[in-house]
């Protein structure tokens, strides 16, 4: 696995558990008043967040990627790195 990956995954596994941080957080406290609007701003980029990581790594991004990466071992003349369609 290549450092760009584990950093992904890391970041990945990072906002996720932000996310369920903050709504257990949400479940178990009264929200104060005053706090309303930013908290809710905040839900809403986690749950962008969410989004973005879910249509990465289950979507097309991560075929894009692969493939992508494929061309690359092609191109290079490094035949024993691509994998072989199944």
């Amino acid at each position: 696995m290549k450092p760009k990956e584990i950093a992904m995954f890391i970041l990945g596994a990072l906002i996720t558990v932000c996310f369920f941080a903050v709504l257990i957080w949400l479940i178990a406290r009264p929200m104060p008043e005053g706090n309303k609007d930013v908290l809710y701003l905040a839900i809403g980029a986690l749950i962008g967040f969410m989004g973005t990581i879910v249509t990465y790594f289950y979507g097309s991004s991560a075929g894009s990627a692969k493939k992508d990466e494929t061309i690359s071992n092609i191109a290079t003349n490094k035949p024993d790195e691509v994998e072989k369609p199944q």
